[in-house]
């Protein structure tokens, strides 16, 4: 299972990928491992805003259907409509081709809530 060091994570199986004011975000590889093959993924409208925590879209699989929540407050600027297409991509490469959304960061301290690599694996153990 893949932990990538660069990332940023949070307690809910999203990672971030910081560039610049923008978020990069998806869920982790343990997160799709958990949920099984993934059939569909609901994604708000690009310029929609979003609180830290706050569910933004669901990612339905074959065993379950769980929400996907905002790692940090923001507006949506960019959504993955490949995904939609090809929601498979989740699985096959979450932290690549597999990305969800692209969210401008409205409040940067909230980067330092976001654990690291090593606190994400601790948690998942």
């Amino acid at each position: 299972m893949s932990v990538p060091a660069e990332l940023k994570y949070t307690k809910d199986h999203e990672w971030v990928k910081v560039e610049g004011d923008i978020a990069v975000v998806g869920i982790t590889d343990y997160a799709q491992g958990e949920l099984g093959d993934v059939v569909y993924v609901e994604l708000p409208e690009t310029g929609s805003t979003f609180e830290k925590e706050e569910s933004f879209g669901t990612i339905e699989a074959v065993k379950a259907v769980a929400d996907i929540f905002c790692p940090l407050s923001g507006e949506f600027v960019e959504i993955n409509e490949a995904i939609q297409d090809a929601p498979e991509t989740v699985n096959k490469d979450p932290y690549g081709g597999g990305w969800m959304v692209k969210i401008k960061i409205s409040d940067s301290a909230q980067l330092d809530e976001l654990m690291d690599a090593e606190a994400y694996k601790a948690l998942i153990g």
